[in-house]
Formats: structure tokens, sequence, C-alpha cells
């Protein structure tokens, strides 16, 4: 209970007042080394994440857990519900996939289709949860908070998939999120979505070049046939 208790109430002073509690440092440090991990297409990436969240959630839901900044950030904390329940199935699927012989995911581009179902997503759950989040108090402005929980949704969703574009969405949640924590006083989970932003760019280009050079390799051990037949009849 002693570690819990300092867990709870441990804070890290600074300015006139100010300080940030080492519950949200340390989940964010958590998050940060799973999104390494997911860069590098490694399956504990998951779990990791999953202790993160636990600890993000206790700190954005701060006057349930009795947090010194009793603020709620519903959007903020439903993520982390909706992050552990996606990491679960994430889990599952690159575990299963590593233990039939081959890799954690292959990066892919997503269709044309998924695509547009996923822009659609994206504004329609934004619209429909902003009301609901405003009813329930979240802060304000409460568009963004709802934001945040659509494009963390959808963008977990895309790396359990082996989408190359969720490392996107996860930039257009960095945009929003950076202004709306700074202002409800969150700023150690601001400063990281800035470092996440820049972060998640690298993770696109990484995947992006993933996918292409094991493009390469399935044409050079898959010629294409058409090709092939060309050469024996020129033969």
């Amino acid at each position: 209970m002693g570690i819990l208790q300092w867990l709870f109430d441990a804070k890290i002073q600074f300015g006139n007042g100010q300080f940030i509690l080492w519950r949200e440092v340390l989940g964010n440090l958590f998050g940060l080394l799973s999104a390494l991990g997911g860069m590098r297409r490694k399956v504990w990436a998951w779990p990791v994440g999953i202790v993160g969240n636990l600890l993000l959630l206790t700190v954005f839901l701060g006057t349930v857990f009795g947090s010194p900044n009793a603020v709620n950030l519903l959007g903020q904390a439903g993520r982390q519900v909706m992050f552990i329940a996606t990491a679960v199935y994430g889990w599952y699927r690159w575990y299963g996939a590593t233990h039939s012989g081959g890799a954690a995911v292959e990066p892919r581009w997503a269709s044309w289709g998924t695509r547009a179902l996923l822009v659609v997503a994206m504004v329609g759950g934004t619209a429909l949860l902003t009301p609901i989040f405003s009813a329930l108090g979240s802060f304000p402005p409460v568009w963004a908070d709802a934001w945040i929980f659509m494009g963390s949704l959808l963008a977990t969703f895309g790396m359990a998939k082996g989408w190359v574009e969720f490392w996107l969405i996860w930039v257009a949640v960095d945009v929003v999120g950076v202004p709306l924590l700074v202002s409800a006083g969150y700023y150690a989970s601001a400063f990281m979505y800035v470092f996440y932003g820049c972060f998640t760019l690298i993770g696109f280009f990484v995947w992006w070049r993933v996918n292409a050079r094991e493009k390469v390799q399935v044409q050079v051990h898959m010629p294409d046939p058409t090709v092939s037949r060309g050469r024996r009849t020129e033969g």
C-alpha cells in the first residue's frame, strides 16, 4: 500500500504552484516504449502499452481517483480503456502470427475504400461523441477530446491490422492533443504528444520502407508469369 499511495500522490513541483504527476510521466514513458516496440513490430509492445494505459486512466479521471489535478478528460480516459481492449486484440493477432512462423505483422497500405471509411469514422465519430462528452462534463473544447478518442481508436486498430496509414492518424491526434492538454494542465502528456508527433512521422516512413522492401522481395521470388512466358517465346 505504501508504494501505491506514493504512486497516487507523488508529483513534481515547478514554477508558481504548477506540478506534474509521476503517474502521468510513467504512463507516457510506457506509452513511448510501446510505440517504439510497435515501430519495430515487437509483440511486447502491446502488454507494455497496457501498463501505461492503466496508469494514465487514473490520471485523466482526476476527480474519481482523488488526483491533485481534479480535471476530467473523458475522451483521454475513455481512450485508455479502448486502448486496453484493442491492445488485447493486437497482442493476440501479432502473437499468433509469430507462432505461425511469420513476422508479427506485415505492413501494408489500406485500400482506398478503407481509407474513406477511416475518414468518415473519424469525422462522424467526433461529431457523435462531442455532445455526449459535453453532457458528461469533459474539459472544453469538447470536440478536441472526442477527436483524440476517435483517432486513438482508429490508429490502434490500424496498427493491429498492419496498415501503414495508422501512423498518420496519430499525427492528426497529436496536432489537436497538444493545445488541449496544455490548457487542461497536463503538461507531461502535452510534451509527450509533441515528441510523439515527431516519432510517429519516423514510424510512418519506417513502415513505408518495410512495405516497399517486402514488396520487392515478393516480386523477386515470384516474378510476373507473363514476363516469363514472353522470354520463353522469344527464345
